[in-house]
């Protein structure tokens, strides 16, 4: 199937607009566009120009339309409180017009943001799909988030009002929202004129008078509206990535593009057709959730799994394959970090006796590079095909997969295969030079990036060609580095910035991740570059242990530093490693390696936003003190 892969992908690559135009007829347009590309304006190129469409009306009116009313449209899923029930499209339909309708006649229209802060619930989709069918611009924030992020977020996009709901449902308990919400909405110097606010049966939330409303109150007396159309190029969406500045980046998703590139990718890519059941375990905070819970199986008429809980602890281990199971899921979308938590909590796989996965068809991972040792033992526990691969917040939508509804290739462990079509992925060197093959260097796109990537960065053009645009004219520029092998397989091990400098040796942070997982004792590993005055960088790194270890750390240090030296060589240097409970992570699952590196380096550093569990820093902080590392402050 390489031979059919490696021939859409020239065909999308010589033939954009031929292409892109026949993916475009998956969907139903209010007026036809009039160019497929448009470059007028290169580098700030546009998909479907002169289109009209409604992103909501191709997810949900148009599958009632079709006789399919009665399919179940979102299977909610939470063992956190103990629920599980289906929305059918027509209940979809019902739910989002008349949501719709009554934040139109609060004055909600076209072009209007409106902030979404609630947690993994189907109002959440609703609230999504609602400003969609308005035309009104939506910005999800992570439910939970800190007040001061929130309210920065607040000031950027402007919102004409915020939805959210009184709490969020954490393993740790519950997490009250409105509090937070008030604190974020009296530090921002915008002035946000309603918010509507659900109340969920967990915790009572607390009313402002003359600002806030009752969701369900709401929604007694609200009208029902048509679907908007809108521009293709009119946004659909702002998602804000952490910036390096401290200023959060809005990523501009635009509707027509992102609506073709989505349906594409989930018949092509997920294998996912009307009626199937698809499942990605994230949150709609992500661009994972926005992407493949919310959009991408609804635009196709499948049914998409909203799971509010954690792969462990709520209430164990075994969750995520019972729900597969008991949903007939036929592809299933998580993050590595997920299957190495499931293994080092049930390293065995015990939790899967008894499970029939016979309707699971395919694994997918990404959100974190997918070390070979960790998809090895899901393809062996499982006996299901795993594939990795890798996209990003700006791109919406995958750049190297195994198209496994067109042309599934072999797996590569440690690859997410091959450029999806419309990607002309290159890696070059700091000159732009396209470097050998199995050699590392900067990944890079090579521009007009296909439909369904950030067409800007939301009020600040300048920002986006300077951040993604400028180092190498006339290409996009991933920030990940990486290698594609003679077959064009693509490699990423790490960020730009994690490649480290040992006695001018340059080498990738992912590289000896990848090593040290191959230990039986070790469930996950991150490794860092840290400052040495005679060697300029040596790499230290941070394992965590599978449940019932019994090695000694001298035992398990020796045998880790060992394994590095045959794998890697001398020329690694290294001699730094310690154990530690947990890793620093974000709610999506990316380990927090930057922030590490500056304690490890004694620089001032500020709590990320998005971190998961703020009392890991300081299992690190620990463990980097102990080898002689550490002590900045926040």
């Amino acid at each position: 199937m390489k031979e059919l892969h490696n021939q859409l992908h020239q065909e999308s690559i010589n033939h954009p607009e031929t292409f892109w135009a026949k993916a475009a007829d998956a969907l139903s347009w209010q007026t036809p566009f009039a160019k497929v590309l448009d470059a007028s304006d290169a580098p700030m190129y546009r998909w479907f120009s002169g289109g009209e469409l409604n992103t909501c009306y191709n997810a949900v009116d148009r599958h009632v339309e079709a006789g399919r009313g009665d399919q179940v449209a979102i299977q909610y899923v939470s063992p956190v409180t103990d629920t599980e029930y289906g929305i059918t499209y027509n209940e979809l339909l019902a739910q989002v017009s008349r949501l719709a309708g009554y934040m139109a006649s609060q004055g909600v229209t076209k072009g209007d943001r409106v902030i979404i802060y609630m947690p993994m619930i189907p109002e959440t989709a609703y609230a999504m799909l609602a400003c969609a069918r308005l035309g009104a611009i939506h910005s999800v924030v992570f439910g939970g988030f800190a007040a001061n992020e929130l309210a920065t977020r607040i000031n950027d996009a402007k919102p004409k009002m915020i939805l959210s709901a009184s709490c969020g449902i954490e393993p740790s308990g519950v997490v009250a929202y409105k509090p937070l919400l008030d604190d974020a909405i009296a530090q921002a110097s915008h002035q946000v004129e309603q918010c509507l606010v659900l109340s969920r049966s967990q915790l009572h939330a607390d009313l402002v008078a003359g600002r806030d409303v009752d969701w369900q109150r709401a929604m007694a007396d609200a009208p029902n509206i048509d679907c908007q159309p809108v521009a293709a190029t009119d946004p659909l969406y702002v998602l804000y990535t952490s910036g390096t500045t401290g200023q959060p980046k809005g990523v501009v998703r635009d509707n027509g593009g992102h609506a073709v590139a989505l349906a594409w990718s989930m018949k092509n890519i997920y294998d996912i057709n009307a009626g199937d059941v698809f499942w990605a375990a994230s949150d709609v905070g992500w661009v994972v959730g926005h992407s493949y819970i919310v959009y991408g199986p609804l635009l196709v008429g499948a049914t998409t799994l909203l799971f509010e809980g954690k792969p462990v602890g709520t209430p164990d281990p075994g969750i995520f394959w019972r729900t597969i199971a008991n949903y007939n899921v036929k592809s299933f979308f998580t993050a590595p970090t997920a299957i190495r938590a499931i293994k080092r909590d049930d390293p065995d796989g015990d939790f899967l006796n008894d499970v029939d996965l016979s309707g699971l068809q395919t694994l997918f991972l990404a959100g974190e590079r997918c070390d070979p040792d960790t998809l090895h033992w899901a393809e062996q526990r499982l006996n299901k095909p795993v594939i990795d691969h890798w996209w990003q917040t700006e791109t919406g939508w995958p750049v190297a997969a195994n198209m496994m509804g067109t042309a599934p290739v072999p797996v590569k462990a440690g690859s997410p295969a091959l450029a999806v079509p419309g990607y002309d992925v290159q890696v070059v060197d700091e000159v732009g030079e396209q470097v050998p093959a199995d050699q590392t260097g900067n990944v890079v796109i090579k521009l007009p990036l296909p439909p369904g990537t950030l067409a800007t960065l939301w009020q600040n053009e300048a920002r986006y060609k300077e951040s993604y645009l400028s180092m190498y004219p006339g290409f996009y520029l991933t920030g990940d580095a990486g290698y594609m092998d003679e077959e064009g397989y693509l490699y990423i091990m790490s960020r730009i910035d994690d490649i480290i400098n040992v006695a001018g040796h340059r080498l990738s942070t992912g590289r000896f991740e990848e090593v040290l997982c191959q230990h039986e004792a070790v469930a996950e590993a991150a490794v860092i570059g840290v400052d040495d005055k005679l060697k300029g960088q040596v790499p230290l790194g941070l394992v965590v242990l599978k449940k019932g270890c019994t090695l000694s750390d001298e035992q398990l240090y020796k045998e880790l530093i060992a394994i590095v030296r045959d794998q890697i060589g001398p020329v690694a240097s290294f001699r730094l490693v310690s154990a530690v409970p947990k890793l620093p992570k974000t709610r999506s699952g990316k380990i927090l390696r930057g922030t590490m590196r500056k304690i490890a380096d004694n620089q001032n550093y500020k709590m990320p936003a998005t971190i998961e569990d703020p009392y890991t820093l300081e299992l690190v902080r620990n463990a980097l003190t102990r080898m002689g590392y550490a002590d900045a402050h926040v």
